[in-house]
Protein backbone atom coordinates (compact mmCIF):
# COMPACT_ATOMS: atom_id res chain seq x y z
CA UNK A 1 0.00 0.00 0.00
CA UNK A 2 1.47 3.36 -1.30
CA UNK A 3 2.31 5.89 2.11
CA UNK A 4 0.45 9.01 1.83
CA UNK A 5 2.90 11.84 2.02
CA UNK A 6 2.40 14.64 4.61
CA UNK A 7 2.44 17.67 3.32
CA UNK A 8 4.40 20.96 4.58
CA UNK A 9 1.53 23.32 2.95
CA UNK A 10 -2.09 23.29 5.15
CA UNK A 11 -5.05 22.48 3.74
CA UNK A 12 -6.57 25.70 4.15
CA UNK A 13 -3.77 27.46 2.20
CA UNK A 14 -4.40 24.17 -0.47
CA UNK A 15 -8.07 25.44 -0.80
CA UNK A 16 -7.33 29.60 -0.92
CA UNK A 17 -5.31 28.91 -4.01
CA UNK A 18 -7.79 26.33 -5.17
CA UNK A 19 -10.53 28.58 -5.19
CA UNK A 20 -8.21 32.14 -6.40
CA UNK A 21 -6.99 29.38 -9.06
CA UNK A 22 -10.60 28.51 -10.56
CA UNK A 23 -11.41 32.76 -10.64
CA UNK A 24 -7.82 32.88 -12.32
CA UNK A 25 -8.87 30.03 -15.09
CA UNK A 26 -11.46 31.57 -16.11
CA UNK A 27 -9.88 34.70 -17.46
CA UNK A 28 -9.69 35.37 -21.10
CA UNK A 29 -7.10 37.17 -23.19
CA UNK A 30 -7.25 41.05 -23.22
CA UNK A 31 -9.45 41.75 -26.78
CA UNK A 32 -9.63 45.46 -26.05
CA UNK A 33 -6.23 46.27 -24.19
CA UNK A 34 -7.03 50.23 -24.83
CA UNK A 35 -10.41 50.17 -23.86
CA UNK A 36 -11.03 54.15 -22.77
CA UNK A 37 -15.00 52.69 -22.23
CA UNK A 38 -16.56 52.01 -19.07
CA UNK A 39 -17.29 48.38 -18.17
CA UNK A 40 -20.60 48.50 -17.52
CA UNK A 41 -20.55 49.83 -21.44
CA UNK A 42 -19.17 46.59 -22.38
CA UNK A 43 -21.41 44.78 -20.82
CA UNK A 44 -18.91 43.71 -17.90
CA UNK A 45 -16.81 41.96 -20.46
CA UNK A 46 -13.41 43.05 -19.33
CA UNK A 47 -14.10 41.91 -15.83
CA UNK A 48 -13.58 38.16 -17.62
CA UNK A 49 -10.27 39.67 -19.21
CA UNK A 50 -6.85 39.10 -17.78
CA UNK A 51 -5.38 42.22 -17.45
CA UNK A 52 -2.17 43.08 -15.30
CA UNK A 53 -3.66 44.58 -12.82
CA UNK A 54 -6.75 42.07 -12.39
CA UNK A 55 -7.43 42.23 -8.16
CA UNK A 56 -7.57 38.15 -8.58
CA UNK A 57 -3.89 37.92 -10.40
CA UNK A 58 -2.62 40.07 -7.62
CA UNK A 59 -3.85 38.27 -4.76
CA UNK A 60 -3.34 34.90 -6.14
CA UNK A 61 0.42 36.17 -6.42
CA UNK A 62 0.01 37.52 -2.93
CA UNK A 63 -0.97 34.50 -1.38
CA UNK A 64 2.11 32.21 -3.59
CA UNK A 65 4.41 34.60 -2.71
CA UNK A 66 3.41 34.37 1.18
CA UNK A 67 4.23 30.83 1.43
CA UNK A 68 7.34 29.40 2.62
CA UNK A 69 9.94 28.04 0.66
CA UNK A 70 8.92 24.01 1.29
CA UNK A 71 4.90 25.21 0.60
CA UNK A 72 6.23 26.40 -2.72
CA UNK A 73 7.81 23.27 -3.49
CA UNK A 74 4.94 21.23 -2.27
CA UNK A 75 2.21 23.33 -4.62
CA UNK A 76 4.15 23.14 -7.55
CA UNK A 77 4.71 19.42 -7.21
CA UNK A 78 0.48 18.44 -6.54
CA UNK A 79 0.15 21.24 -9.91
CA UNK A 80 2.68 18.37 -11.61
CA UNK A 81 0.73 15.48 -10.04
CA UNK A 82 -2.41 16.73 -10.83
CA UNK A 83 -1.30 17.72 -14.21
CA UNK A 84 -0.22 13.54 -14.80
CA UNK A 85 3.27 14.24 -14.25
CA UNK A 86 3.54 10.84 -11.95
CA UNK A 87 1.40 9.28 -9.57
CA UNK A 88 1.90 9.20 -5.48
CA UNK A 89 4.49 6.40 -5.76
CA UNK A 90 6.58 9.02 -7.44
CA UNK A 91 5.69 12.05 -5.52
CA UNK A 92 9.20 11.69 -3.54
CA UNK A 93 10.72 12.04 -7.21
CA UNK A 94 8.21 14.76 -8.25
CA UNK A 95 8.39 16.68 -4.99
CA UNK A 96 12.45 16.44 -5.27
CA UNK A 97 12.44 17.93 -8.92
CA UNK A 98 9.97 20.81 -7.74
CA UNK A 99 12.62 21.71 -5.53
CA UNK A 100 15.31 21.70 -7.52
CA UNK A 101 13.32 23.76 -10.10
CA UNK A 102 12.34 26.40 -7.55
CA UNK A 103 12.80 29.53 -7.96
CA UNK A 104 11.96 33.34 -6.82
CA UNK A 105 9.13 33.01 -9.77
CA UNK A 106 7.05 30.28 -8.32
CA UNK A 107 3.77 32.57 -8.65
CA UNK A 108 4.06 33.66 -11.83
CA UNK A 109 4.61 29.93 -13.19
CA UNK A 110 2.34 28.95 -11.31
CA UNK A 111 -0.25 31.15 -12.73
CA UNK A 112 1.13 30.75 -16.25
CA UNK A 113 -0.12 27.07 -15.61
CA UNK A 114 -3.33 26.56 -17.45
CA UNK A 115 -5.94 24.61 -15.60
CA UNK A 116 -4.20 25.06 -12.11
CA UNK A 117 -7.06 24.36 -10.04
CA UNK A 118 -7.66 21.27 -12.02
CA UNK A 119 -4.59 20.42 -11.45
CA UNK A 120 -4.14 21.36 -7.52
CA UNK A 121 -7.63 19.43 -6.95
CA UNK A 122 -6.67 16.25 -9.00
CA UNK A 123 -3.38 16.04 -7.01
CA UNK A 124 -4.67 16.32 -3.44
CA UNK A 125 -7.33 13.29 -4.84
CA UNK A 126 -4.60 11.71 -5.27
CA UNK A 127 -2.93 12.37 -2.35
CA UNK A 128 -6.52 10.57 -0.76
CA UNK A 129 -8.50 13.65 0.22
CA UNK A 130 -11.52 14.69 -1.20
CA UNK A 131 -12.86 17.90 -3.13
CA UNK A 132 -14.98 18.69 -0.23
CA UNK A 133 -12.00 19.03 2.23
CA UNK A 134 -10.79 22.12 0.73
CA UNK A 135 -13.93 23.86 0.22
CA UNK A 136 -13.60 26.94 1.76
CA UNK A 137 -16.94 28.09 3.78
CA UNK A 138 -19.61 29.88 2.01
Amino acid sequence: MTQIPDLAISAAKVAAILSKARQFDVKDVVTDPDSGSNASDDGMLSVLEDHADDPVRTELTAIIRGLNEDEQIDLVALAWLGRGDGDVDDWEDIRAEAARAHNKRTAEYLLGTPLLGDYLEEGLTQLGHSPEDFEQPA
